[in-house]
């Protein structure tokens, strides 16, 4: 648990994640600076999120990269807790973007926060929050214009 303040231990401890549960984790830049505002930047969250699916700790119900944090609705699949799945994509993606832009320094903010998904209701509320956000950010008219956002349920356009 490095990096974290005092309170952030506090409200963190006893907490444990389980295997085969739903969370929906938010998680902001450092300063709430807009580092994802570039596509670039962006698109390597999305690349490490889908590394995770990959590596199959995840599966990915949705998610929206917006230009100061991240909505993630996931479930968790391996035995590792959801703070170190989330910690590798926020640690691999701040690498990676401190290396794309040519710079050092930090990219998010320490720690997370998370909500378990205990009833099938909730999932599809919690799933709409998340890809409804770039539209209430007035990003854009519709989720699906929105080029870091995704959800499981959405399919693929004819042609």
């Amino acid at each position: 648990m490095a990096h974290l303040r005092p309170r952030q231990r506090v409200l963190r401890s006893g907490r444990r994640s389980e295997t085969r549960r739903i969370y929906l984790v938010t998680t902001c830049t450092y300063a709430d600076r807009t580092i994802f505002g570039c596509l670039l930047c962006g698109s390597i969250v999305v690349a490490e999120i889908q590394r995770q699916d990959a590596l199959r700790t995840t599966i990915t119900m949705a998610y929206a990269v917006m230009p100061d944090h991240l909505h993630w609705l996931l479930e968790l699949r391996s035995s590792q807790s959801l703070e170190s799945v989330v910690a590798q994509v926020k640690g691999r993606s701040a690498l990676r973007i401190n290396k794309a832009r040519g710079r050092a320094g930090r990219i998010w903010q320490p720690g997370f926060h998370d909500r378990a998904v205990r009833a099938t209701d909730q999932l599809r509320r919690y799933g709409d929050y998340v890809i409804e956000n770039p539209v209430r950010a007035r990003l854009v008219d519709r989720p699906q214009d929105y080029p870091l956002t995704y959800a499981s349920w959405w399919h693929p356009p004819d042609g």
